[in-house]
């Protein structure tokens, strides 16, 4: 008896189980262009190629969209790096280090980077979206920077500090890089200088006392 191979999934098919990520895709785009309150959900429709009825077959508002986006790109990204950490056994300060340059490279690659600057914008006026974010990304993302800053101190790398003080100060800077690059980074030079400004970074950390090493 001849064995027939088993066909493939029809493009029509295919094309379906994608619409999600391609929406939330599409979605991303707009929200970062646009912002959270300013796009419609015809819009993202549009972008992606489908009907707003099929977007609906999807996600039920807006909102649902947004956290689909938060889902399939931001909390995807995070758990790379979490991933690239656990695989390296290295000092806490070549782990910072990894991180912050992982995160810078994401910065400059990756739209969804200008959701912060959407956050700092929408925050207040959709504090249910702002919370999920909080939640979910600003939580997350605290949480791995304070556990590398305790190690260090753990094993005397770095002199003792405030976790949660410094976790800010670690922080602020890349947010605001963010918030720049969407906003007034195209008419200054730091976009063609990022590696001085991480390096110079880099230097305040580890050499100018934040996180020197113990006397």
């Amino acid at each position: 008896m001849v064995t027939r191979p088993t066909p493939s999934p029809r493009p029509r098919q295919r094309r379906k189980e994608a619409r999600p990520g391609e929406l939330a895709a599409a979605a991303l785009t707009l929200f970062v262009e646009k912002g959270y309150a300013a796009t419609r959900l015809d819009d993202v429709a549009a972008r992606a190629g489908v009907s707003k009825g099929t977007l609906y077959l999807y996600f039920d508002n807006k909102e649902a969209l947004f956290k689909a986006v938060i889902q399939e790109d931001v909390l995807r990204g995070m758990e790379n790096v979490e991933q690239m950490l656990a695989q390296h056994q290295e000092s806490a300060r070549e782990s910072l280090a990894r991180l912050l340059r992982a995160w810078w490279q994401d910065s400059s690659q990756h739209a969804s980077v200008g959701i912060l600057k959407l956050m700092v914008a929408e925050a207040g006026n959709f504090p249910e979206v702002a919370r999920y974010y909080h939640d979910k990304v600003t939580a997350r993302a605290r949480e791995l920077l304070r556990g590398i800053v305790a190690r260090g101190i753990a094993s005397g790398e770095f002199r003792p500090v405030d976790l949660e003080s410094t976790t800010d100060v670690l922080i602020a800077p890349l947010l605001m890089l963010s918030i720049w690059q969407y906003s007034l980074g195209s008419l200054s030079a730091l976009e063609q200088d990022r590696e001085s400004y991480l390096s110079a970074f880099l230097s305040l950390l580890f050499d100018g006392g934040l996180l020197a090493p113990p006397r």
